[in-house]
């Protein structure tokens, strides 16, 4: 072995050439040669290891494997033979010369460090989309968790090549970065902040990937796609993208409507604001006219008996319609729309159906409406809403009742010709 190192040495000096520069060629020699068989053997090794991995990728049952060629797996470990390679043979190439030899040493103990690390994320890539494809598993931040492992390995790794660099022991080195760990909570607050904000929401169970999300003050309306250490990105309905600091979710207040998708049925919640002065009771010809309606006939026949023997035995003078008891339009009206809801065929049964008066306003008198919708995809739901509406509103003057609207200018201006 010390012949061949010093082949190239002997013949130099036996041809004339000075000790020292007989040295320097030898050992520049020595490392190209070193160079050229460590690249020689990390192609034939990579090819090799790459090649047996997706051979038995394609006829395996599971895709883990799979996975591992996809993210580079076995590439980065056919590097690890030829690095230990030129570990062996470093110190012989450089034997006459200790001083680059420790140099390129500790290089090269760098560069281990910086695959190992580049192999453990390949590894944590890997198990992070495999994780991804079980189905219990597949709404659950797990980019935040393999994040966090990844931060505490470099990390390391960074602190261990500083080590190595200096000379200085990792133990030592690491009890003296204590001195600068409050420099490192201010560089990494975000990451902390966002590392413990993921844990508690995973933990709550606050959000997953695919929620239907609404952040007003990030000004987010739409579906959850991913959820890092740092960020929530939510895919907008307009197909833009908003990206909330994952920390957001637990300091902030926002809506998730994961307990409507997973329900029976979306809500329906809107008022029809009806005039006052239409309000009024209705006469005995006006509720004969109106039991036609056929969803209220049974309701108003039912009702009216009962209103005319109660007035009858209490002796209740109907000179006046104030006195006694007595049906209104708005109260007739509100009893048509709850029948009409009842009787349509995509609002849920089984859900609470009401229609309800709220306090009177500026704007008339609310009448509103409260069900569920069987179909809850958001075009259908707004197309039942619509429909519902459109019914009620066309319904209205039936009922000798009239939407609360604001006068336009072209009110202004009939007002004006009727006057002059």
């Amino acid at each position: 072995m010390d012949s061949i190192k010093h082949w190239l040495y002997d013949y130099l000096v036996s041809s004339g050439l000075s000790e020292n520069s007989a040295k320097y060629l030898n050992m520049l020699a020595l490392l190209l040669a070193l160079i050229i068989i460590v690249f020689v053997i990390d192609f034939i090794t990579r090819k090799l290891l790459v090649k047996a991995f997706a051979q038995f990728a394609s006829v395996s049952k599971t895709n883990f494997d799979d996975l591992l060629v996809n993210n580079k797996v076995p590439r980065n470990i056919a590097h690890i033979i030829p690095l230990l390679i030129a570990l062996v043979f470093i110190r012989e190439v450089f034997i006459d010369f200790p001083a680059f030899e420790n140099i390129v040493e500790r290089g090269l103990q760098v560069f281990a460090i910086v695959l190992t690390l580049w192999i453990v994320r390949s590894l944590l890539n890997t198990l992070k989309d495999y994780l991804k494809t079980l189905p219990r598993l597949k709404d659950k931040p797990i980019d935040s968790y393999i994040q966090v492992f990844m931060i505490f390995a470099w990390l390391g790794g960074f602190m261990s090549a500083i080590a190595i660099v200096t000379g200085i022991p990792f133990l030592t080195f690491a009890t003296g970065l204590g001195a600068i760990s409050a420099v490192i909570i201010l560089v990494f607050k975000d990451t902390i902040m966002g590392f413990v904000a993921s844990i508690q929401v995973s933990i709550n169970d606050m959000v997953r990937i695919g929620d239907w999300i609404t952040f007003e003050k990030y000004g987010a309306d739409g579906d959850v796609i991913e959820i890092t250490l740092a960020t929530v990105k939510v895919q907008n309905f307009d197909k833009t993208i908003t990206t909330i600091p994952t920390y957001a979710l637990i300091s902030d207040s926002f809506k998730n409507w994961r307990g409507m998708t997973s329900s029976e049925g979306r809500r329906i919640k809107r008022a029809l604001y009806i005039k006052q002065e239409g309000v009024k009771y209705l006469t005995e010809p006006e509720v004969d006219k109106l039991k036609e309606i056929q969803l209220i006939t049974s309701y108003l026949e039912t009702r009216q008996k009962d209103i005319k023997l109660y007035n009858r035995s209490n002796s209740i003078d109907k000179i006046l319609l104030l006195n006694g008891r007595n049906l209104t339009n708005i109260g007739v009206f509100r009893k048509y729309i709850d029948s009409y809801l009842k009787h349509h065929s995509a609002i849920n049964k089984d859900m609470m159906i009401m229609a309800r008066q709220l306090a009177p306003t500026t704007q008339g008198i609310p009448l509103e409406i409260y069900a569920f919708s069987s179909d809850k995809r958001w075009e259908n739901y707004e197309y039942i809403m619509s429909d519902i509406f459109d019914h009620l509103m066309a319904a209205l003057p039936y009922f000798d009742l009239e939407i609360f609207e604001l006068p336009s200018s072209s009110s202004f201006k009939a007002s004006l010709n009727d006057k002059f």
